[in-house]
């Protein structure tokens, strides 16, 4: 990846709404080079897709959380599936396998307490690979929404 596919991914992050001739004009190329770059970020996986960000306050679930998971049996049949079961629910905003002394964090956007807590009872507690579980609210989110290539 050279600076100019950097600075095309780096100008799609901030407003993936660009059009091919505004995008071409920020870089510094024509437009069917750029078209051309995108074209081949998008098949190298370098690209992959495009979405509008959503205000979770907005849609109705002004309390997020972080839910630690620790599973047994631990096998990849197990943690697959558990995995796509939560993917699932519409509770769920994305799922982590990880390191450590939990084995699945689970980032939920949810209505209110009440709604935290029957997830919390009615879809990790009744499952029997499921050993325990603890929440923890998510107070305020602050991200890097643009990824570049590091450098070394």
């Amino acid at each position: 990846m050279d600076d100019i596919d950097a600075a095309i991914i780096g100008h799609l992050q901030r407003d993936a709404r660009l059009t091919n001739r505004e995008l071409a004009r920020l870089v510094g190329i024509a437009p069917s080079t750029c078209l051309e770059r995108v074209r081949a970020l998008r098949s190298r996986g370098v690209i992959s897709g495009y979405h509008a960000a959503v205000e979770p306050r907005a849609v109705g679930r002004s309390l997020q959380a972080l839910v630690f998971v620790q599973m047994r049996p631990l096998s990849r049949e197990v943690i697959t599936g558990f995995e796509a079961y939560l993917v699932g629910l519409p509770d769920v905003v994305s799922v982590f396998v990880v390191s450590g002394d939990d084995d699945i964090v689970v980032h939920v956007a949810v209505p209110d307490i009440e709604r935290l807590h029957a997830f919390l009872m009615d879809r990790l507690a009744a499952r029997r690979e499921v050993v325990t579980f603890r929440s923890s609210v998510i107070y305020r989110q602050t991200a890097n929404r643009v990824l570049a290539p590091l450098e070394g």
